[in-house]
């Protein structure tokens, strides 16, 4: 099953605080999840998807895609909510849980399907951030394999976990997964990337219109 958890976005991105109000933060979280969740949808192969999360846009959205949601009205952070639906999951038989989060605007069916394809019958798979810093996925077979703790430094937790296993871990490179949006750097890099996503188009339409409102942005 596939795990996107979605905090309150009303909200979300505090590290964009310098240049964007929390208006236009929304906005852009709304964008960036939309864009992840379109990608899954257009993944012919797709396993079932989950929203975990009690946000009222995200509830929404995944009304609109036909995907299952897993309230979580505690909203008590990306890791607690995959805890939660992880245990969930295996409650349920479940053999496996694909982890991606909801700002990674690049993220493409093909890339989904990559992971597929290349995870272990038994083991894990991780996708780390451009950074190499964070986790931008985290395939587990079984689904509980060893426990996520997702933050800024979570990659080399994550590996280490995974290795202390047994199981085999293949750590992959995806360019679109690995882009997520968390500082003006970010925002720059999804600036003057190739595409049209939703959230391109938003803040292509913010540079165009002198929306980014403080000091760090002139180049955009």
């Amino acid at each position: 099953m596939i795990l996107i958890p979605v905090k309150n976005l009303s909200a979300a991105k505090q590290r964009l605080a310098a240049v964007l109000d929390q208006p236009a933060r929304t906005e852009l979280a709304q964008a960036m999840l939309h864009d992840v969740v379109a990608a899954v949808a257009a993944w012919p192969r797709r396993p079932a998807c989950a929203l975990v999360t009690s946000d009222p846009f995200a509830l929404e959205l995944a009304r609109e895609y036909d995907f299952e949601i897993i309230p979580d009205p505690a909203n008590p952070g990306e890791t607690g909510a995959i805890e939660m639906a992880t245990r969930l999951c295996v409650s349920r038989g479940i053999d496996s849980t694909l982890v991606i989060p909801g700002d990674i605007p690049l993220v493409q069916a093909s890339e989904l399907e990559q992971i597929v394809l290349e995870v272990p019958a038994e083991g894990s798979l991780l996708v780390p951030a451009a950074d190499g810093r964070g986790t931008n996925a985290a395939f587990r077979r079984p689904a509980n394999l060893f426990p996520l703790r997702f933050g800024n430094d979570s990659f080399k937790p994550h590996l280490a976990a995974a290795e202390a296993s047994g199981k085999p871990c293949i750590v992959l490179q995806l360019p679109g997964i690995a882009l997520d949006v968390d500082n003006p750097a970010d925002l720059q890099e999804l600036l003057t990337h190739p595409g049209e996503t939703l959230t391109q188009r938003l803040i292509r339409g913010w540079a165009l219109d002198s929306r980014f409102l403080a000091t760090g942005t002139e180049g955009l």
